[in-house]
Protein backbone atom coordinates (compact mmCIF):
# COMPACT_ATOMS: atom_id res chain seq x y z
CA UNK A 1 0.00 0.00 0.00
CA UNK A 2 1.53 3.31 -1.23
CA UNK A 3 2.21 5.63 1.44
CA UNK A 4 0.86 9.10 1.34
CA UNK A 5 1.79 12.74 1.86
CA UNK A 6 -0.20 13.17 4.12
CA UNK A 7 0.88 10.03 6.55
CA UNK A 8 4.67 11.20 5.87
CA UNK A 9 4.09 14.37 7.25
CA UNK A 10 2.15 13.39 10.00
CA UNK A 11 4.57 10.51 10.88
CA UNK A 12 7.28 12.95 11.28
CA UNK A 13 5.06 15.49 13.26
CA UNK A 14 4.07 12.46 15.87
CA UNK A 15 7.87 11.42 16.09
CA UNK A 16 8.77 15.27 16.88
CA UNK A 17 5.98 15.20 19.65
CA UNK A 18 7.50 12.43 20.93
CA UNK A 19 10.81 13.50 21.25
CA UNK A 20 10.26 17.22 21.42
CA UNK A 21 12.00 17.82 18.31
CA UNK A 22 11.25 21.07 15.71
CA UNK A 23 10.00 19.99 12.45
CA UNK A 24 10.30 21.65 8.80
CA UNK A 25 6.56 23.48 8.51
CA UNK A 26 3.46 21.47 7.41
CA UNK A 27 2.21 22.16 4.19
CA UNK A 28 -0.22 24.44 4.12
CA UNK A 29 -2.83 22.70 2.72
CA UNK A 30 -3.04 20.20 5.62
CA UNK A 31 -3.30 23.50 7.85
CA UNK A 32 -4.89 26.58 6.23
CA UNK A 33 -8.84 25.43 6.62
CA UNK A 34 -10.03 24.45 10.32
CA UNK A 35 -11.73 21.20 8.89
CA UNK A 36 -8.77 19.86 7.21
CA UNK A 37 -6.33 20.84 10.15
CA UNK A 38 -8.57 18.95 11.97
CA UNK A 39 -8.50 15.53 9.96
CA UNK A 40 -4.74 16.08 10.49
CA UNK A 41 -4.91 16.59 13.91
CA UNK A 42 -6.64 13.11 14.44
CA UNK A 43 -4.41 11.31 12.34
CA UNK A 44 -1.66 11.97 14.18
CA UNK A 45 -3.58 11.72 17.29
CA UNK A 46 -4.53 8.10 16.37
CA UNK A 47 -0.35 7.58 15.76
CA UNK A 48 0.14 8.13 19.87
CA UNK A 49 -0.21 5.45 21.87
CA UNK A 50 0.44 7.18 25.22
CA UNK A 51 -2.48 8.44 28.19
CA UNK A 52 -4.80 11.01 27.41
CA UNK A 53 -5.82 12.58 30.16
CA UNK A 54 -7.98 15.18 28.85
CA UNK A 55 -8.49 18.00 26.40
CA UNK A 56 -8.22 21.85 25.43
CA UNK A 57 -10.35 24.25 23.74
CA UNK A 58 -8.08 26.43 21.45
CA UNK A 59 -9.29 29.46 19.77
CA UNK A 60 -11.32 30.75 22.58
CA UNK A 61 -11.05 34.52 22.10
CA UNK A 62 -13.52 35.84 20.21
CA UNK A 63 -11.74 38.94 18.60
CA UNK A 64 -9.08 36.57 17.23
CA UNK A 65 -11.86 34.00 15.99
CA UNK A 66 -13.95 37.16 14.04
CA UNK A 67 -10.24 38.53 12.51
CA UNK A 68 -9.17 35.00 11.40
CA UNK A 69 -12.68 34.87 9.93
CA UNK A 70 -13.63 31.38 11.99
CA UNK A 71 -17.28 30.52 14.05
CA UNK A 72 -16.00 28.48 16.74
CA UNK A 73 -13.16 27.28 18.49
CA UNK A 74 -11.22 23.81 18.06
CA UNK A 75 -10.33 21.04 20.94
CA UNK A 76 -7.30 18.94 21.00
CA UNK A 77 -6.38 15.76 23.09
CA UNK A 78 -3.55 16.49 25.92
CA UNK A 79 -0.88 13.62 26.69
CA UNK A 80 -0.16 12.62 30.50
CA UNK A 81 3.15 13.21 29.58
CA UNK A 82 2.79 17.09 28.75
CA UNK A 83 0.74 17.44 32.36
CA UNK A 84 2.60 18.57 35.37
CA UNK A 85 2.09 20.14 38.89
CA UNK A 86 2.59 23.54 39.64
CA UNK A 87 5.86 24.99 40.15
CA UNK A 88 7.73 22.04 37.71
CA UNK A 89 10.37 23.20 34.63
CA UNK A 90 9.62 23.85 31.23
CA UNK A 91 12.34 23.98 28.94
CA UNK A 92 11.27 26.07 25.95
CA UNK A 93 12.79 26.56 22.57
CA UNK A 94 12.41 29.19 19.94
CA UNK A 95 9.06 27.58 18.36
CA UNK A 96 7.16 28.44 21.58
CA UNK A 97 4.35 31.55 20.54
CA UNK A 98 3.93 31.89 24.58
CA UNK A 99 1.96 31.36 28.07
CA UNK A 100 -1.32 31.30 28.92
CA UNK A 101 -4.06 31.34 32.54
CA UNK A 102 -6.78 29.42 32.28
CA UNK A 103 -9.65 27.88 34.08
CA UNK A 104 -9.83 23.76 33.95
CA UNK A 105 -12.07 21.41 35.24
CA UNK A 106 -11.93 17.92 36.28
CA UNK A 107 -14.96 15.75 35.07
CA UNK A 108 -16.96 12.71 35.99
CA UNK A 109 -16.31 9.98 34.10
CA UNK A 110 -20.10 8.90 34.16
CA UNK A 111 -20.57 12.15 31.24
CA UNK A 112 -19.59 9.06 28.88
CA UNK A 113 -22.39 7.43 29.35
CA UNK A 114 -25.02 10.66 29.33
CA UNK A 115 -27.39 10.82 26.80
CA UNK A 116 -28.13 14.28 24.55
CA UNK A 117 -26.80 17.16 24.10
CA UNK A 118 -24.85 19.14 26.68
CA UNK A 119 -26.93 22.45 27.73
CA UNK A 120 -26.01 25.33 30.04
CA UNK A 121 -28.92 23.85 32.62
CA UNK A 122 -26.98 19.95 32.82
CA UNK A 123 -23.56 20.78 32.37
CA UNK A 124 -22.49 21.40 36.40
CA UNK A 125 -23.50 17.68 37.19
CA UNK A 126 -20.35 16.10 35.63
CA UNK A 127 -17.89 18.65 36.85
CA UNK A 128 -16.23 17.45 39.93
CA UNK A 129 -13.36 19.90 40.36
CA UNK A 130 -12.29 23.50 39.07
CA UNK A 131 -8.40 24.85 39.27
CA UNK A 132 -6.13 27.43 37.93
CA UNK A 133 -3.82 25.88 35.17
CA UNK A 134 -0.85 27.93 33.06
CA UNK A 135 -0.70 26.31 29.52
CA UNK A 136 2.55 26.93 27.26
CA UNK A 137 1.94 27.07 23.45
CA UNK A 138 4.11 25.96 20.49
CA UNK A 139 4.93 24.45 17.79
CA UNK A 140 6.83 21.25 16.59
CA UNK A 141 7.21 22.86 13.44
CA UNK A 142 10.11 25.87 12.90
CA UNK A 143 7.52 28.61 11.90
CA UNK A 144 6.41 31.28 14.48
CA UNK A 145 2.96 33.60 14.35
CA UNK A 146 -0.68 32.44 13.61
CA UNK A 147 -2.25 32.85 10.60
CA UNK A 148 -4.99 30.69 11.00
CA UNK A 149 -6.39 28.37 13.70
CA UNK A 150 -5.68 25.57 11.28
CA UNK A 151 -1.71 26.40 12.42
CA UNK A 152 -2.48 25.80 15.96
CA UNK A 153 -4.79 22.60 15.59
CA UNK A 154 -3.03 20.56 13.28
CA UNK A 155 0.03 20.52 15.51
CA UNK A 156 -1.91 18.70 18.55
CA UNK A 157 -3.66 22.07 19.74
CA UNK A 158 0.00 23.92 19.78
CA UNK A 159 0.02 22.79 23.56
CA UNK A 160 3.39 21.76 24.94
CA UNK A 161 3.20 21.96 28.66
CA UNK A 162 0.27 22.02 31.52
CA UNK A 163 0.57 22.94 34.47
CA UNK A 164 -1.99 22.74 37.35
CA UNK A 165 -2.65 24.45 40.82
CA UNK A 166 -4.61 23.29 43.30
CA UNK A 167 -7.71 21.77 42.56
CA UNK A 168 -11.13 22.73 44.38
CA UNK A 169 -14.68 21.18 44.41
CA UNK A 170 -16.95 23.12 41.99
CA UNK A 171 -19.32 25.19 43.08
CA UNK A 172 -20.99 27.86 41.10
CA UNK A 173 -19.68 31.39 40.79
CA UNK A 174 -19.56 34.08 38.26
CA UNK A 175 -16.98 32.11 36.56
CA UNK A 176 -17.51 34.98 33.25
CA UNK A 177 -16.52 37.65 35.28
CA UNK A 178 -13.28 36.76 37.46
CA UNK A 179 -9.98 39.07 37.55
CA UNK A 180 -7.14 36.89 36.26
CA UNK A 181 -2.94 38.42 36.01
CA UNK A 182 0.07 36.20 35.01
CA UNK A 183 3.72 38.17 36.21
CA UNK A 184 7.13 37.17 36.06
CA UNK A 185 8.91 39.62 38.95
CA UNK A 186 12.54 38.91 37.69
CA UNK A 187 12.07 40.60 34.49
CA UNK A 188 8.97 42.86 35.36
CA UNK A 189 6.65 41.39 33.29
CA UNK A 190 3.04 41.76 34.29
CA UNK A 191 -0.49 40.66 32.14
CA UNK A 192 -4.08 41.27 33.25
CA UNK A 193 -6.81 39.33 32.13
CA UNK A 194 -10.51 38.50 32.95
CA UNK A 195 -12.32 35.23 32.18
CA UNK A 196 -14.97 36.68 30.37
CA UNK A 197 -12.52 36.64 27.37
CA UNK A 198 -12.81 32.87 26.70
CA UNK A 199 -15.51 32.12 24.22
CA UNK A 200 -17.79 34.33 26.32
CA UNK A 201 -17.03 32.06 29.76
CA UNK A 202 -14.79 29.54 30.73
CA UNK A 203 -18.38 27.04 31.14
CA UNK A 204 -19.20 27.80 27.72
CA UNK A 205 -16.15 27.14 26.37
CA UNK A 206 -16.73 23.49 29.02
CA UNK A 207 -19.62 23.03 27.12
CA UNK A 208 -18.50 23.52 23.61
CA UNK A 209 -15.52 20.56 24.00
CA UNK A 210 -17.95 18.19 26.08
CA UNK A 211 -20.25 18.41 22.64
CA UNK A 212 -17.61 17.90 20.48
CA UNK A 213 -16.17 15.01 22.01
CA UNK A 214 -19.61 13.24 22.47
CA UNK A 215 -19.78 13.79 18.35
CA UNK A 216 -16.78 12.17 17.81
CA UNK A 217 -18.06 9.10 20.01
CA UNK A 218 -14.52 9.62 22.40
CA UNK A 219 -14.40 7.39 25.88
CA UNK A 220 -11.83 8.06 28.17
CA UNK A 221 -14.18 5.46 30.70
CA UNK A 222 -12.08 7.87 33.50
CA UNK A 223 -12.49 10.96 34.58
CA UNK A 224 -10.91 14.11 32.85
CA UNK A 225 -9.53 17.58 32.50
CA UNK A 226 -10.64 20.45 29.82
CA UNK A 227 -8.55 22.92 29.78
CA UNK A 228 -11.23 25.96 28.19
CA UNK A 229 -8.82 28.41 26.69
CA UNK A 230 -6.44 32.21 28.35
CA UNK A 231 -7.65 34.57 30.10
CA UNK A 232 -4.73 36.82 29.44
CA UNK A 233 -4.43 35.54 25.60
CA UNK A 234 -1.03 34.19 24.59
CA UNK A 235 1.62 36.60 26.40
CA UNK A 236 5.01 36.39 24.87
CA UNK A 237 7.58 34.52 27.40
CA UNK A 238 10.09 37.91 27.87
CA UNK A 239 12.34 35.94 29.89
CA UNK A 240 12.96 33.12 31.98
CA UNK A 241 12.43 32.16 35.66
CA UNK A 242 9.47 32.12 37.14
CA UNK A 243 6.00 33.02 36.25
CA UNK A 244 2.87 32.72 38.41
CA UNK A 245 -0.41 33.17 37.22
CA UNK A 246 -3.59 33.98 39.72
CA UNK A 247 -7.48 33.53 38.84
CA UNK A 248 -9.81 35.53 41.58
CA UNK A 249 -12.00 32.73 43.64
CA UNK A 250 -9.95 29.86 42.35
CA UNK A 251 -6.12 30.79 43.51
CA UNK A 252 -2.53 30.55 41.53
CA UNK A 253 -0.41 28.06 39.84
CA UNK A 254 2.92 28.56 38.74
CA UNK A 255 5.60 27.56 35.97
CA UNK A 256 9.47 27.68 35.96
CA UNK A 257 10.48 28.86 32.66
CA UNK A 258 14.08 27.78 31.85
Amino acid sequence: MKITLKDKISDKLVKAFLKNKIVAPIPSKFTKKLTEANKFRKLCESKVSMPIIGYKAGGTGIPVMKKLKEKEPFYASIYKKNFLKSGKKVKINKSILGIELEVCYLIKKSFFTSKGVITKKNITKFISHMAPCIEIVGYRQRKKGIKSFGDLCSDFGANVKFLIGQKKKYKKINIGNLKTNITNKKINQNVNGNTKAVYINPLNSLRFVLNKIKKDKINLNKDFYVFTGSTVGVVPILGKGLYQGKIDKLGSVKAIIS
